[in-house]
């Protein structure tokens, strides 16, 4: 099965679907789901799957904020993605936490810049263009308060990626 973790941001659905038309003229892709991911894990049997859930449990983390903060795009030249910043020292201490307990099954992050994929780009006409008018794209500061990150399970079908959580862990108050 395809695994990742991550944390929900789907209260945030309206705003980001109105960023979403925002974006300048291209064909895109849009996520129907809204989620940062924390790490993403790829195919893993259910032995194995069964010790991350296992591991993840013994992360302890208490309630912090974030933020979004500001608009851009994976893939310099070529934009692939496009995304939202989300600005918190604290979730990237929790994923290095992620990274350290998972690290006998898999390899750390080389870096981890917190975002959420708003849309993914499939064709741009003009691509310097389209780079400059993304950045006239406004975003408002939308302050989120995390109280959990959950392991997901991701089934690609052609009508998109279907989700379903295995396992929620909260923080510790």
């Amino acid at each position: 099965m395809r695994l990742f973790i991550a944390i929900n941001f789907n209260e945030f659905s309206g705003y980001f679907q109105d960023l979403q038309k925002k974006l300048p003229k291209a064909r895109h892709t849009f996520p129907k789901d809204f989620h940062l991911t924390l790490k993403f894990l790829g195919e893993v049997d259910d032995s194995k799957a069964e010790k991350i859930k296992g591991k993840l449990t013994e992360i302890k983390f208490k309630p912090f904020e974030c933020e979004v903060s500001g608009i851009g795009n994976f893939g310099g030249k070529f934009v692939k993605i496009v995304f939202v910043r989300i600005v918190s020292e604290k979730m990237i201490d929790l994923q290095k936490q992620i990274d350290e307990k998972l690290s006998d099954f898999f390899k750390k992050e080389k870096s981890f810049e917190p975002h959420l994929t708003i849309a993914r780009v499939k064709f741009i006409e003009n691509k310097k263009e389209y780079i400059e008018n993304l950045k006239k794209v406004k975003t408002e500061k939308q302050p989120k308060k995390v109280n959990s990150f959950e392991l997901i399970k991701s089934t690609l079908t052609p009508e998109g990626p279907v989700y379903e959580v295995l396992g929620s862990y909260k923080a510790v108050q």
